[in-house]
C-alpha cells in the first residue's frame, strides 16, 4: 500500500504543477511578425489574443490583400510560438511524462 499512497503523492505534486504552469502561460505572452515586423502579433500562453500592431506604411489601401496575408502570418507566427512555450512549460510541469492531450 506503501506504493499507491507514494503515487497519489506524485499525482497531486504532478497536478499543483500542471496548475502553477497553466497559470503561467496565461500570463507569459509572445509575439509573432510578418513583414520584418510590419504586422505584430501579442498572444498569451493560453493562445488569447492581447493585441496587434501594424505599422502605418503596411497598409496601402489599394493592396489589402497584403496586408491580410501579413496579419495572418503574424496570427500563425504567434500560435506557433504559444504552442511551443506551453510545451515547454507543461513539459517541465509534467517532468517529461508525455500526458494524452497535452
Amino acid at each position: 500500500m506503501r506504493d499507491l499512497g507514494a503515487l497519489q503523492r506524485m499525482a497531486k505534486e504532478m497536478q499543483a504543477k500542471m496548475e502553477r504552469a497553466q497559470a503561467e502561460l496565461a500570463e507569459a505572452t509572445v509575439d509573432g511578425s510578418a513583414g520584418g515586423g510590419a504586422v505584430t502579433v501579442t498572444m498569451t500562453g493560453t493562445q488569447d489574443i492581447r493585441s496587434v500592431t501594424i505599422a502605418k506604411d503596411a497598409v496601402d489601401p489599394e493592396d489589402v490583400e497584403t496586408l491580410q496575408d501579413l496579419v495572418l502570418a503574424a496570427v500563425r507566427d504567434a500560435i506557433e510560438r504559444s504552442k511551443k512555450l506551453a510545451n515547454d512549460k507543461l513539459g517541465a510541469a509534467t517532468g517529461g511524462l508525455r500526458l494524452p492531450g497535452m
